[in-house]
């Protein structure tokens, strides 16, 4: 079936196509029949019960500095003029963010929004995980002071990090000395209203921190991502590498726990974060990453995968 497309993300001239999962789903969109357009979140309006945007209709290509073309821009109606919108702009996921999909979940009876943008707002990456507490590293959601010492005088070694940071961004280690962490939690509690995550340091993210994809709630793949030297971080944003992999029993189990789970939720792109083979630490909702890599490492096709399951959910819908 050919499919209209619009993708909400960030602007095609800043993206890095050797790595971003969004523009491989867009060139296997296209290589499928699809038809794509392109357009911003702060394009959205909203009049007369219509949900309506400016984009531009675009045609990809894997090379660099010449991937991509627009063509002249028009006025879209998401509801009637598409059958699926990608929400896939990067956090932060601020009101910016959670405006977006208030106003996307408006068109969710006529048009496919992926992922479900209910439950994306309702499913921030590093609070739906406490629904899976079983898997996850002994965590603290606090901004209180005197119980983080307590929680580090317990653990020995925590990280810090913003309940809504993404990409690896302002993680910090803080050892039994607890040098600066007075100064740290103060800085957080300045430059965030919400509370942080605290969690015990896990040794094992020396031999990396494992990306889970799943796909409507079936394993697409995996990738080890390792830190760079010096880094407890293995983000490949911020210089991780990607390593082959395979699911532990425990990594299985893990998946098995989320994905009925997500695919009720209408969250058929996931991404989960897995250290030492059993430390759940985030599932991501928003804009998971990593594909490209483990279809490099694996001779894969995710974005085959997710079409199919797209076009799955429709004929769903079709049915009802």
């Amino acid at each position: 079936m050919s499919l209209r497309v619009a993708v909400q993300m960030d602007p095609l001239e800043a993206i890095n196509i050797v790595g971003d999962s969004t523009f491989a789903i867009m060139l296997k969109a296209q290589q499928i029949g699809h038809a794509l357009y392109h357009y911003a979140p702060e394009g959205l309006s909203y009049s007369d019960g219509r949900l309506r945007t400016t984009a531009r209709p675009v045609t990809v290509q894997p090379v660099a500095g010449g991937h991509y073309r627009f063509g002249e821009p028009e006025i879209v109606d998401l509801g009637r003029d598409v059958d699926v919108v990608l929400m896939r702009q990067d956090p932060p996921f601020d009101l910016g963010y959670i405006s977006a999909t208030h106003l996307l979940e408006r068109i969710q009876g006529d048009t496919l929004v992926v992922n479900d943008p209910a439950s994306v707002r309702n499913a921030p990456e590093k609070l739906w995980v406490l629904d899976f507490a079983q898997f996850m590293p002994p965590t603290l959601i606090t901004r209180s002071l005197s119980l983080t010492r307590k929680f580090l005088a317990e653990h020995g070694e925590i990280v810090v990090k913003p309940l809504h940071g993404f990409a690896g961004g302002s993680i910090f280690r803080i050892g039994r000395e607890a040098q600066n962490l007075a100064s740290l939690i103060e800085l957080f509690n300045s430059a965030y209203r919400e509370p942080h995550v605290v969690q015990a340091f896990l040794p094992e993210i020396a031999e990396g921190d494992k990306r889970i994809v799943l796909i409507d709630g079936q394993v697409a793949g995996a990738i080890n991502r390792l830190p760079g030297e010096g880094e407890i971080r293995s983000n490949l944003a911020v210089g991780g590498k990607a390593a082959k992999t395979q699911l532990t029993a425990r990594e299985e189990e893990i998946c098995a726990a989320i994905g009925p789970e997500a695919r009720k939720r209408g969250l058929l792109f996931v991404g989960l974060d897995v250290i030492g083979a059993k430390w759940l630490t985030e599932i991501n909702v928003t804009s998971p990453t990593g594909i490209v890599a483990i279809d490099a490492l694996n001779g894969s096709d995710t974005p085959g995968l997710f079409w199919a399951a797209v076009e799955r959910r429709l004929a769903e819908r079709g049915r009802d």
